[in-house]
């Protein structure tokens, strides 16, 4: 998958006695090889289905942008799909807030969630987000925690 030859080296480097803890959540047959070879006597707990897997599917694009750019480089996809339902990820609630106002002074119908938020104001911008009212949602990792809309069809990673 990519990354088998820097574990194997990390692996031969470490003492033999070691502990390893593997998590993913998904588990397909390369890493579970993977697992075999590293693991003595393992012992494995499983949450939810074992047949999850990566949606091949998704189209994955890395862009490489300076601070200063980065801003127009979120508008353009966002004119280009006016209707479109679009999760994007900032780093700090600061961010997300200052990305609302930003797109909101564009007239782009955004909606944030952070930790910051009252419960209940997270959970009304999540159903205006799932409703389609607020197709915009700007989040920190607070949206790691069981989000799960179908429509989305743009994920930006406003800061990595």
């Amino acid at each position: 998958m990519g990354f088998e030859p820097q574990l194997r080296k990390i692996v031969s480097q470490i003492r033999p006695d070691r502990q390893t803890l593997m998590w993913s959540a998904t588990w397909p047959k390369e890493v579970q090889a993977i697992a075999r070879d590293f693991s003595v006597d393992p012992y494995q707990v499983h949450v939810g289905s074992l047949d999850l897997r990566a949606n091949i599917s998704i189209q994955q694009i890395v862009e490489v942008v300076t601070d200063y750019d980065k801003y127009n480089r979120l508008i353009s996809p966002l004119r280009a799909f006016p209707d479109t339902r679009v999760i994007v990820l900032a780093e700090t609630k600061k961010g997300v807030d200052q990305l609302c106002r930003s797109l909101a002074g564009q007239r782009f119908p955004a909606r944030g969630i952070h930790g910051d938020k009252t419960q209940q104001d997270r959970d009304n911008t999540l159903r205006d987000f799932r409703l389609g009212h607020a197709p915009i949602l700007i989040a920190t990792d607070v949206a790691a925690r069981g989000l799960d809309v179908k429509e989305v069809e743009l994920v930006v990673n406003f800061d990595m």
